[in-house]
């Protein structure tokens, strides 16, 4: 079997979808199933060449919609290869062109001969794009009402048309169905999104992640790995963590006083244990949202608690060493189809910390593996208030449990199988 994959971009920094194309691949040739991907990025970019499938890089797309000249006649040439094409993501050029290269190529078909030439079927994987949030998020009114028009000219119908759409996880598919009319594909599959078992732990992961937070030494932290986004609910996270941290130092004992039997301080915030600094990393430090969440925490270093850094993206040996080095990954996230950094945390042996909007909260609940509350400064509270407040011995059980969660429901193999079964049953 041959797949052709069409994204917009391969850019690791555009986040998770370019890397579960990245994470399947190799799983997928394990299988006999060979892949390629037609993407719009320019052929010089930094991030092509080191892939091991072939990438066609076509150029960059023009404007909101991303439209290139150069993909329907790419389409037009090369779809007859292909046993099956999937399209990622939702609302760009790219979709569009393959549904309209395909029709073409039927037409060609039928006024030739109609039985040669055997085109790929479609599919579709949204990665979280009908999602009804992205339709009742506050600010996003022009967008919603942009989506619904193009829901009813193109969007719908390569839905409905495809010969199944995939999906990464029950929580996606079950929101998919809420917020578009007349919505009927042919088939809605739960395939999963595999993450491949992490790289062991090495002396290189640690000293490329301390040379950027080289005062984390000694000092245990907590740990958000994403892109630097309103979405991603950043600001509560440095609020009730500030708030937190502030609340923690005010309460720490006088030293005289320190053997005294004083209930208050046995509370959450009763300097217990070495408290922890908060990691936030990722790309987008540079856009007004990152400033701002910078800003917000240099507030609260002037009161002579530095515990907020913000290396920037973090990849490679620096991004493994922040994992293994962390005590928990954090994601108060108002909406996240999937969560590729939660699953590297889990199978990393960490307990996350996640909002109940991380369309994979449930499995993770359901065997013990962090904690959930609402995407709220007060939920977010709560995360961190039900962490500091664990026994050590708790906190090894959840770090089995993370482990366990990984195993059970995000390992990469089972994940390519489902994805095979899926195409080659159409």
């Amino acid at each position: 079997m041959k797949i052709l994959r069409v994204i917009g971009s391969m850019n690791p920094a555009s986040g998770g979808p370019c890397q579960g194309i990245r994470n399947s691949i190799p799983e997928l040739e394990k299988l006999g199933v060979s892949n390629e991907v037609v993407c719009l990025d320019v052929p010089e970019a930094s991030f092509m060449g080191k892939d091991e499938f072939t990438i066609h890089a076509l150029g960059q797309g023009k404007g909101p919609w991303n439209y290139s000249p150069k993909l329907t006649p790419w389409l037009l040439e090369n779809l007859p290869r292909f046993d099956a094409v999937i399209v990622h993501g939702l609302w760009l050029h790219h979709g569009y062109a393959v549904r309209k290269a395909l029709n073409k190529l039927r037409l060609r078909k039928t006024a030739s001969q109609p039985g040669s030439n055997k085109l790929p079927n479609l599919f579709v994987m949204p990665h979280g794009m009908l999602d009804p949030y992205f339709q009742k998020a506050a600010g996003r009114k022009l967008k919603a009402l942009r989506n619904w028009v193009y829901w009813k000219l193109i969007e719908g119908r390569i839905i409905n048309e495809a010969a199944g759409v995939l999906f990464t996880c029950e929580a996606e598919l079950s929101l998919a169905r809420q917020p578009f009319r007349p919505y009927f594909p042919k088939r809605e599959v739960n395939v999963g999104y595999g993450i491949p078992e992490p790289p062991k732990l090495t002396t290189s992961m640690q000293e490329s992640f301390l040379t950027l937070c080289p005062e984390l030494q000694t000092r245990p932290y907590l740990l958000f790995l994403s892109r630097i986004h309103e979405k991603k609910g950043i600001d509560l996270l440095v609020k009730a963590y500030s708030e937190l941290t502030i609340r923690h130092h005010l309460l720490k004992p006088v030293p005289e006083l320190a053997e005294a039997d004083d209930v208050s301080l046995s509370s959450t915030l009763a300097p217990t244990r070495q408290w922890p600094a908060l990691v936030i990393a990722g790309p987008g430090l540079d856009t007004p949202y990152g400033k701002m969440l910078q800003k917000q925490a240099e507030e609260t270093a002037r009161s002579g608690n530095r515990s907020i850094y913000f290396p920037g993206m973090l990849a490679g040996d620096s991004k493994w060493g922040a994992f293994y080095g962390c005590e928990a990954f954090i994601l108060p996230s108002h909406q996240e189809n999937f969560g590729i950094a939660v699953v590297e945390a889990l199978a990393c042996r960490k307990p996350v910390l996640i909002s109940d909007q991380v369309n994979i909260w449930r499995e993770i609940a359901q065997v013990g593996g962090g904690l959930v509350a609402k995407d709220t400064e007060e939920g977010t509270k709560e995360l961190l208030s039900t962490w500091i407040d664990l026994s050590e011995e708790e906190r090894g059980q959840m770090r089995n449990n993370a482990r366990d969660a990984y195993e059970d429901f995000f390992a990469i193999k089972p994940h390519a199988l489902r994805v095979w079964q899926a195409l080659k049953q159409s």
